[in-house]
């Protein structure tokens, strides 16, 4: 019914954060290093992003197509009666809030084994030897 905004509202949150969390990196004191690592984490943040407002919109899609979603007020089917309110807001809870969830931990690993493979490429080959 209304499962996809709660990963919707997670990707506003976190659109928001980070144009507070890097509105300064563009700053001319922070050396080279240190910018190569903000737009590292600029980057692994846009991924979440990407895949958060990816799968709200292709649920909104699908719920639009089964008739859960109008275009009139007031938008949700599910909100026209007050008996399918606490069915709505169930939903939202349960299955709205895994998806989000799940979606950020695929992302967690999706970074961490980035960063993983990016410090493996960095490292000399004599070093990756006596790592393997």
């Amino acid at each position: 019914m209304a499962c996809f905004t709660v990963p919707l509202v997670e990707a506003v949150v976190v659109t928001a954060v980070k144009a507070v969390a890097f509105k300064r990196s563009t700053d001319s004191v922070i050396s080279e290093s240190r910018k190569a690592t903000i737009e590292n984490a600029r980057e692994k943040i846009g991924w979440l992003q990407k895949m958060l407002y990816g799968g709200s919109f292709l649920l909104a899609i699908e719920h639009i197509y089964h008739g859960e979603v109008s275009f009139v007020p007031p938008f949700l089917t599910a909100m026209k009666s007050p008996e399918e309110i606490p069915a709505m807001l169930r939903e939202m809870a349960t299955v709205g809030v895994g998806m989000a969830l799940l979606t950020t931990a695929v992302w967690g690993v999706m970074a961490a084994v980035s960063s993983w493979r990016a410090k493996r490429k960095e490292t000399p080959s004599a070093m990756q030897g006596a790592l393997a």
